[in-house]
């Protein structure tokens, strides 16, 4: 399993968007962490089945109802250490 370092732009701070993704991640199986960024940005490193990160990124997309997503940077990195997904804190 190979991971993503995801960085997520656009009004994605104050609207639920990391529980949100914990949220679907943990749905869709998928393994690693989100944080929000110092310049308002939210970052994920994700790992998982291919289909289901790539449904989990399809989703951040659109994000949460209050989100405003304008990018998505997708990055390759190592997988996590520990299974499971969780909030990471900000970077």
């Amino acid at each position: 399993m190979d991971g993503k370092l995801v960085r997520i732009r656009g009004r994605v701070q104050g609207v639920g968007f990391r529980d949100w993704m914990q949220r679907e991640a943990t749905q869709l199986g998928v393994h690693g962490w989100v944080r929000n960024r110092r310049d308002g940005s939210v970052e994920a490193l994700v790992s998982g089945d291919p289909a289901a990160v790539g449904a989990l990124l399809a989703a951040c997309r659109a994000g949460p109802p209050l989100a405003r997503v304008e990018s998505i940077v997708e990055d390759f990195a190592e997988p996590p250490a520990e299974p499971g997904f969780h909030r990471a804190p900000t970077a």
